[in-house]
């Protein structure tokens, strides 16, 4: 089972967790990964978030992602689900989760997945501070963290 949406609609932690486990009686790990809305990015006090993509293309590229972890890792189900919409602080936009027989492969799966998901599939992010509204660009830890797991330092 591999599972990707993207969407405006809320999702639930514990529901989506909980499908992963039910994925096989083989799965003896499960490592989530939850990402919130911050209030403060780079020293600016942020009100909202807005996210856009590219349908059909975005999950196309986050499959591709999840068919590169499981060619690397013994991953039995994974999750990605990615909100797009007006966000505010707090809410959550993204939730990884992967199932294996082992933490080392689900957590090693779960990081890759997040790192690439950073760097690989076409998200746009505009803020909205104080001083105005501003598109994001990818950062460059972002892209460090993606390109350590080509060089094998991971």
């Amino acid at each position: 089972m591999f599972r990707v949406m993207v969407d405006e609609a809320r999702f639930d932690v514990a529901v989506e967790t909980a499908r992963l486990r039910e994925a096989s009686r083989q799965v003896g790990a499960i490592t989530t990964f939850l990402g919130v809305v911050r209030d403060i990015n780079e020293d600016a006090s942020v009100s909202a978030l807005f996210l856009e993509h590219y349908p059909g293309m975005t999950e196309r590229q986050i499959h591709d992602i999840l068919d590169e972890a499981r060619a690397r890792w013994d991953v039995i189900a994974a999750t990605v689900i990615h909100r797009v919409g007006q966000l505010e602080p707090t809410d959550e936009i993204v939730y990884v989760g992967v199932a294996s027989q082992h933490r080392g492969d689900a957590f090693d799966a779960c990081e890759f997945i997040i790192d690439y998901l950073k760097t690989r599939a076409t998200f746009w992010k505009k803020e909205r501070t104080d001083d105005g509204e501003r598109w994001l660009v990818t950062r460059e830890s972002d892209v460090c963290a993606a390109e350590s797991w080509k060089s094998g330092n991971r």
